[in-house]
């Protein structure tokens, strides 16, 4: 256990007290303050109090912190694709079929577990340093913290959209220019595991960019750059626009054959197990050291065959 007895400056006087918190101990999240406050681990004067409550002046907080573990989780000696490490962060290229980390029904077998094991320290940290996920059959490119300080950076530079994160995508149709899709997600409606785009002021602002990267006579490869990071953001946006990406059974319904397709090309969509969706390049700056730096990872395999059977069977 790690105990602290933080004096609040009576400049801090009216602010909330989590908020004030969260300028004297400024390696940890204001979010994290408020679950230690609300979890009972905070004292004024031996007595508990909420994080909404206001500084009055000369008060001493005790946090009490306890070592805790990341839910449990179980290393796994599980295959990552390390792309670069230092002491502070990890970037790793996911491959498609790896959830993760631990859920209902995958409580072993994820990234998560393969990062136990490949630094056991990160059972520190919450949720492994995990700071973003991608979807199961989504590959590519995540960071991942390796301290406490490096988590909340990162995890600030989400929230303010300043990690820049591109993505690499096979879609339906074939588009004539690039553009930008501004529409709110939310939760669908009707299916509450899939996400859907809502009426303003019911789901979250999310923007996607996206530009042409070739086109084929009834497919297109595009890249994607999130400017918001929403739930299946890419995977819903592309679908809402009419473009759904080729092999998401959520969101892209079934396979389309173009007419007279060759059977060459049926055999390509049919065996086609996961929506081609790669993240393929991402800029950060460095938590720690404040450097600026950009990280790229090679489409995978599965992506690289259908474009070359798109390239000979679906010409423009």
């Amino acid at each position: 256990m790690s105990i602290f007895n933080i004096i609040i400056p009576n400049r801090l006087i009216g602010q909330r007290i989590d908020s004030a918190l969260a300028t004297m101990l400024p390696d940890y999240s204001r979010g994290k303050i408020s679950t230690w406050i609300k979890n009972g681990d905070a004292f004024i004067n031996n007595k508990t109090f909420k994080p909404k409550d206001k500084v009055i002046g000369n008060q001493i907080v005790r946090l009490e912190i306890k070592a805790t573990k990341s839910n449990d989780w179980k290393a796994q000696n599980i295959a990552i694709s390390v792309v670069y490490a230092d002491d502070d962060i990890i970037v790793i290229n996911k491959p498609a079929g790896l959830v993760t980390h631990p859920g209902a029904g995958n409580w072993t077998g994820t990234l998560a577990n393969a990062l136990l094991y490949y630094d056991p320290t990160l059972a520190q940290l919450d949720r492994a340093g995990i700071v973003h996920r991608l979807d199961k059959n989504t590959s590519g490119l995540m960071v991942v913290a390796r301290s406490q300080l490096a988590q909340k950076n990162l995890v600030e530079q989400l929230q303010t959209h300043s990690i820049s994160r591109e993505y690499s995508a096979i879609v339906y149709g074939y588009m004539i220019a690039g553009s930008t899709v501004t529409a709110p997600i939310g939760r669908h409606p009707k299916e509450r595991i899939k996400q859907a785009v809502v009426e303003e002021g019911s789901g979250k602002d999310a923007i996607t960019h996206y530009r042409v990267i070739d086109r084929f006579a009834n497919h297109t490869h595009i890249k994607a750059i999130l400017e918001t990071g929403r739930t299946h953001q890419i995977r819903v946006h592309m679908a809402h626009i009419g473009h759904p990406l080729i092999a998401d059974p959520m969101y892209g319904g079934k396979i389309r054959f173009p007419q007279k397709a060759p059977q060459q090309l049926k055999d390509a969509l049919k065996n086609f197990k996961r929506q081609a969706l790669h993240s393929k390049k991402m800029t950060l700056t460095h938590p720690i050291s404040g450097e600026k730096m950009s990280f790229k990872a090679t489409l995978p395999q599965d992506i690289q065959d259908m474009l070359k059977i798109l390239s000979v069977y679906d010409k423009a």
